[in-house]
């Protein structure tokens, strides 16, 4: 696929590769644009980048827009494609630019210009009769664009402050392969099938309420979740060195402008007044972290000091961009911070990716790594950054672990990877983290005794593998589509009698279970048992136990398994020992 750059250079480039994907995705969005403007030519164009799965591009409509528009817009967009329009790059000044779009009446566009400086040169992209300004990249035509899919229509503020007009978003997703499309759209049915907001409720495991927006309640169930990935999470910890500790949810300002968050986070960091100080309520643990390591003076033989936290943090995101569990605005962080020399670097690094890789493959997820760079607004030394990013690489080579380059979306005081895993459906998700860091040791003087007796400052990695406990769990939900493990799930067991005269020995049942450590309810309602068993399907339960007349009088239980084919559910009759037994080998969570 060839790919035109600003400079007017074209470049081969795979879709598969990230730069291919958002060439053809921002073309597709141009076309988009083209199309509205020319069905509805008073329609004001805001803004219309590549996303992570597709595009969308927000609109300014001078009447009421339905989802029932995207038809008319789709059927527009595809015979744009077909007339195969090539893409032409060239440049204005600001002056020229501005002028341009001041005469079509794009007043978003000409917004966007103003904010230029005034020397700079501004790439524009044409395809037909349709130009805007652009820095690119885009594909070198039209034509390459096989299958195209409008998907929905959502609100958007202008400039995403909601103090500004909320403009009309349109997403749409496209492919060099009309196969792709049609695999996709059969991908969206099934997610919308895994929901997590709708399984989560259904299962009962949280809640979300207008009183709290991004605030999310864990009900009984979702508690027991929560609780074994924490105590899953807590033994590989102590079994890995790790020293837990907790630190306060809101330190004063002095510490964050410290950190440097004060300067780069404050957008989205709570604040309060404390007996005339003001306060943030922490976004992240690390500061609280640096002022542990340096409570007590360190020698080298200690390192590396590898400090562990489930801290729960607070970020003031945007209404509009809060959904169920995966964005929220209280979540627990499954934070680590490690001190060490600059020899244990990569040894250290390494140790957190076989952490990781560990826990996802528990999950069954696969993944892929990216090393993201230096970015613009970043604090240290270019020699800082090129240390680090080349310890990073460093390990993943020595691993052979392949990684992708993000150049210049690092964090702002350090390199990191990212770890991208796969859900059952082939979505990817940004979870574990590794971020070397040379910058907050020094801001707040951390120091160690070496083995010369002299101080030195210790490296520090920034480091967590859920990434967010609650997000985490939302992933799970729909990776399993509610049916968990058997170590993971809620309920593990569910018992049924057949009538009330089997309630006793229900009971027994229970209590023997209960005593082998097994999470189990009994269905005491007054229901016929078909109904029963179809309640406790759809609960997702691994296990089924029948309990009648039969099983009675042979103290035994008849057992139904959840994860077989139908043929092979109906376990038959067994001894309780026996269904303990089994479930104790699932339990193996380390």
């Amino acid at each position: 696929m060839k790919v035109l750059l600003k400079n007017g250079e074209i470049v081969e480039k795979s879709f598969e590769e990230p730069e291919g994907k958002k060439a053809f995705w921002h073309t597709s969005a141009h076309v988009l644009a083209q199309a509205v403007k020319h069905l509805y030519p008073n329609t004001k164009c805001a803004i219309g980048p590549a996303i992570e799965n597709g595009f969308y591009y927000d609109f300014d409509f001078d009447f009421s827009f339905t989802e029932e528009h995207l038809h008319t817009i789709e059927a527009e967009m595809k015979k744009i494609i077909k007339d195969s329009l090539s893409l032409q790059v060239y440049e204005l000044t600001k002056e020229d630019a501005l002028a341009y779009m001041q005469e079509r009446g794009e007043q978003y566009k000409s917004e966007l210009i103003q904010n230029l400086p005034s020397d700079e040169k501004i790439s524009f992209y044409r395809q037909g009769g349709y130009a805007e300004f652009c820095a690119g990249p885009h594909i070198t035509n039209t034509c390459q664009i096989k299958a195209v899919k409008l998907l929905s229509v959502a609100g958007a503020y202008w400039r995403g402050d909601e103090h500004n007009k909320m403009l009309t978003r349109i997403y749409g997703i496209s492919f060099p392969k009309a196969a792709q499309l049609e695999e996709y759209l059969l991908m969206l049915e099934e997610a919308k099938l895994r929901d997590h907001r709708k399984l989560g409720k259904e299962l009962g495991i949280f809640a979300l309420f207008e009183e709290g927006a991004g605030l999310p309640f864990f009900l009984p169930k979702g508690i027991v979740l929560k609780n074994l990935l924490i105590d899953y999470w807590r033994k590989l910890h102590q079994k890995s060195g790790y020293q837990e500790i907790s630190t306060p949810i809101m330190l004063n300002q002095q510490l964050w402008e410290t950190s440097g968050h004060w300067e780069h986070y404050k957008e989205i960091m709570y604040t309060t007044v404390v007996d005339n100080t003001e306060y943030a309520i922490k976004p992240m643990s690390c500061p609280g972290g640096m002022l542990v390591y340096k409570q007590t003076p360190h020698s080298y033989r200690e390192l590396p000091l590898r400090l562990a936290e489930l801290g729960l943090v607070h970020r003031n995101e945007k209404s509009g961009q809060l959904h169920g569990l995966m964005r929220v605005r209280e979540f627990m962080q499954d934070d680590a911070h490690i001190f060490m020399t600059q020899e244990q670097v990569i040894d250290e690094i390494k140790g957190v990716a076989r952490l990781i890789d560990n826990v996802y493959k528990k999950f069954g997820f696969d993944y892929h790594v990216e090393l993201s760079t230096q970015p613009e607004n970043s604090i240290g030394s270019a020699g800082d950054w090129e240390l680090a990013t080349r310890a990073l690489r460093n390990a993943m080579d020595s691993m052979d672990i392949p990684y992708s380059v993000n150049e210049g979306d690092g964090a702002f005081y350090g390199p990191k990877l990212d770890f991208h895993l796969k859900d059952s459906i082939g979505r990817t998700w940004q979870c574990g983290t590794i971020q070397l860091d040379f910058q907050l040791p020094q801001r707040f003087g951390a120091e160690y005794i070496g083995a010369d007796g002299e101080r030195h400052q210790p490296i520090m990695i920034h480091r967590v593998i859920f990434g967010s406990i609650e997000r985490f769990i939302g992933i799970l939900i729909e990776h399993y589509a509610g049916k968990f493990p058997v170590w993971l799930s809620p309920v593990q067991v569910k018992l049924l009698p057949v009538s009330d005269r089997y309630l006793s020995y229900a009971d027994k049942i229970l209590e023997t279970l209960q005593s082998a450590g097994i999470r189990v309810e009994v269905d005491t309602r007054d229901e016929k048992l078909g109904y029963k068993i179809r309640e406790a399907q759809l609960d997702k339960v691994p296990y089924i136990i029948i309990i009648g007349e039969k099983e009675q009088t042979n103290n035994t239980i008849s057992v139904r398994q959840r994860d077989a084919d139908a043929a092979k559910q109906d376990m038959g009759e067994m001894n309780p020992d026996e269904l303990i037994a089994l479930i104790r080998d699932n339990n193996a969570c380390n």
